[in-house]
């Protein structure tokens, strides 16, 4: 069996030792607890399976941020639920200080994006940076073989080329959307125990293994905006003189000044509330123009696009060249529609086959050949 290997983990708030043994284990995985009924699951299905698991929570912006941040994912009582089923299951955890990555590679992006007039999407950024990122680097220091997360996506290690991420096989939970920008190289590491079930049946399976997050409600909204107020978290980290909260012009297509608004920063492409009315069509934002503090607004044939044109390009399977056909989803929910690649460089540019309405900058344009991830990138224009 060999001899007990020792560890300690130092983890900022408590100091941790355990012992194991490796001889008749399939490895030992680090598995990310949020404090949720997924990754309760998660954990508790690996470790049935016969891995040895070490539990590890991000302590990220929102754990410190006040009565507000609690009840999120990430926050104070996502801490305390995970040590308790890390309790439960008779597993070590420790929780990671991400706090300053966290800080500069989610939450400073977010706000640079809506002060440049587009529209990030946060959790992208949360899962190819901190998440994934970090949990490898923490795996390496316990000497684990690998992470697992409770994301509803696949893994295939049957590939000739290696391992590919898959869509999850529930249609209305598949998560694979957010996960674009993780590097290929994290592909052999990574497990999804969820990603071939539905949720209904992984709240029963918490259920059954007598887990305290089994009925936990989840959290919608974005974990670092107190009560979903984005605007009042962007005043609190811009400067009030900012164009973003400047007055500027309500326009139409043809540039006709329709009226004004109190700041760009509180639009987003496809927005239809609190716009002019008299129209005899309903009206939508169509564009931001930060440099004229321009809102654009038209109908929603104005709101419709054939082309779109990626940056930030990350391919987690070899490239597409100019020519090839693929699949693109552009917003989360949004059914997929086929695209033709008409440039592959840096910037990956897109002929869309059916026209797309509300295609927002700053959100992410995913491609896949069936269930099979292949890449994105950052919508644009």
């Amino acid at each position: 069996m060999g001899r007990p290997r020792e560890l300690t983990l130092d983890s900022g708030f408590s100091r941790i030792v355990f012992h194991s043994r490796r001889g008749d284990k399939l490895g030992r995985i680090l598995v990310a607890m949020s404090g949720g009924v997924d990754s309760s699951t998660a954990a508790a299905l690996l470790l049935e399976e016969g891995h040895e698991l070490v539990g590890a929570t991000l302590r990220t912006f929102c754990y410190s941020s006040g009565p507000a941040h609690g009840k999120t994912c990430c926050g104070l009582e996502g801490v305390q639920d995970a040590r308790q089923v890390a309790r439960t299951l008779g597993i070590p955890h420790f929780v990671v200080d991400v706090e300053e990555d966290f800080s500069r590679d989610v939450i400073h992006d977010f706000v640079r994006e809506y002060a440049e007039g587009r529209t990030p999407n946060p959790c992208v950024r949360c899962n190819s940076f901190t998440k994934f990122r970090d949990l490898l680097r923490q795996a390496r220091e316990v000497g684990a073989d690998g992470i697992a997360t409770g994301h509803y996506v696949r893994i295939s290690r049957r590939e000739p080329g290696g391992p590919v991420l898959l869509r999850g096989a529930d249609s209305t939970k598949d998560q694979a959307y957010f996960l674009w920008a993780i590097s290929r190289e994290t592909l052999p590491f990574l497990h999804f125990p969820l990603g071939d079930l539905t949720k209904d049946r992984v709240r029963e399976m918490a259920r059954e293994r007598g887990l305290l997050t089994a009925d936990k409600p989840e959290s919608q909204e974005i974990c670092f905006v107190a009560g979903g107020d984005y605007r009042q978290f962007l005043r609190e980290h811009l400067e009030p003189s900012h164009p973003a909260f400047r007055p500027g012009p309500i326009v139409d297509t043809e540039g006709r000044v329709v009226g004004s608004h109190a700041g760009y920063a509180g639009y987003t492409v496809g927005q239809r509330r609190g716009l002019p009315g008299g129209f005899p069509q309903p009206m939508f934002v169509v564009e931001i123009r930060p440099e004229s503090r321009e809102v654009v607004i038209g109908t929603h044939e104005d709101l419709l696009t054939e082309r779109v044109a990626l940056t930030d390009v990350n391919w987690l399977s070899d490239p597409l060249g100019e020519g090839q056909v693929v699949e693109v989803q552009l917003r989360h929910r949004a059914r997929p529609t086929l695209a033709t690649v008409d440039e592959a460089a840096d910037t990956i540019s897109l002929s869309l086959l059916e026209p797309q309405p509300a295609v927002t900058p700053g959100q992410s344009g995913v491609l896949f050949r069936g269930d099979r991830m292949l890449g994105g990138g950052r919508i644009l224009r």
